[in-house]
């Protein structure tokens, strides 16, 4: 059963599918996500774009679009990406194969390590302390160092 579409939605549709094929790839991710949201409409452009001779950005965000989709489209996303690990495109069965071991927990991406700065070009407020602390030890008046006696104790009689 096809659902009536007004133009709103078209040319919402149209806008989303133009930035899912963007060069930069945060734009087309988010056009992606947006697209998991339109439920069999945003299927259809994921669909078209992972498995249609468009740039590796726009497979990347697709599946990405099909890895975010919830509810009873879940199930027709995997199967989708399921096909594409049996697609002769290259870059499709990669993209396919990564969004599955994402979906399915196999793969886990840890984020990039971050190099420390050097503690020269650090501002001094941010430099970390030390873990000891150097205290100065008490002089005598004359400039010697207070020798250490004990305390003699009482014993209790």
């Amino acid at each position: 059963m096809e659902r009536i579409r007004d133009e709103a939605t078209i040319e919402k549709l149209r806008q989303l599918r133009e930035k899912l094929m963007s060069a930069d790839i945060s734009r087309a991710r988010v056009a992606g996500f947006q697209l998991s949201w339109l439920q069999e409409d945003g299927m259809a452009v994921l669909q078209e774009a992972l498995f249609g001779n468009y740039s590796q950005t726009a497979k990347r965000a697709a599946a990405y679009g099909l890895r975010s989709m919830r509810g009873r489209m879940k199930k027709v996303a995997v199967e989708v990406l399921e096909k594409g690990i049996a697609h002769q495109d290259k870059v499709t069965r990669e993209v396919s194969k990564t969004s599955l071991g994402l979906m399915r927990g196999e793969i886990t991406i840890k984020p990039p390590k971050r190099r420390p700065r050097p503690y020269d070009k650090r501002p001094q407020s941010k430099r970390p302390s030390s873990k000891r602390e150097i205290r100065s030890i008490p002089s005598e008046p004359n400039g010697n160092l207070k020798s250490y006696s004990p305390k003699p104790t009482r014993r209790p009689k």
